[in-house]
């Protein structure tokens, strides 16, 4: 399959939502696109614009940050859709607010509170609350 053909696939995936560069590779593989082909397409959309992969780090987390319950989580499904872990971690950075942080523990805290008991600070911790949202729920209490 030539470039051409990849990139015109590649431009009918990206019309019907935003793609990061991995999964635009995976989605153009599964259509029989060769690897060389792909390569090139994609650092073509890439220079272009039309693939950023903070920009689809970004909008992901909006379309989800209301309905996970742990910062972990987030960044685990970036880094499952093939983003790197610095690129989600800045992305999470910039889209968690302390409000929608706030928000976030309250529902994950709920969930857990029963089994957690005094290892509550902890559990939360390990799931990626910054410590200052931590302290402000635990005083909430």
């Amino acid at each position: 399959m030539d470039n051409l053909r990849t990139e015109k696939i590649a431009l009918r995936l990206i019309a019907r939502a935003e793609q990061c560069s991995a999964g635009l590779a995976r989605k153009l593989k599964k259509r029989g696109c060769e690897p060389l082909s792909i390569e090139g397409v994609i650092s073509n959309l890439t220079e272009q614009g039309l693939v950023n992969d903070s920009r689809y780090a970004r909008l992901w987390l909006q379309t989800r940050i209301h309905l996970t319950r742990s910062p972990k989580r987030l960044l685990v499904g970036l880094c499952l859709r093939g983003i790197p872990k610095n690129e989600a971690k800045a992305a999470l950075d910039e889209v968690l607010d302390e409000e929608t942080e706030y928000a976030m523990i309250e529902r994950f805290a709920k969930k857990r509170a029963k089994k957690a008991g005094d290892q509550l600070k902890y559990l939360l911790k390990s799931e990626g609350f910054s410590s200052q949202t931590i302290n402000n729920y635990i005083l909430s209490l």
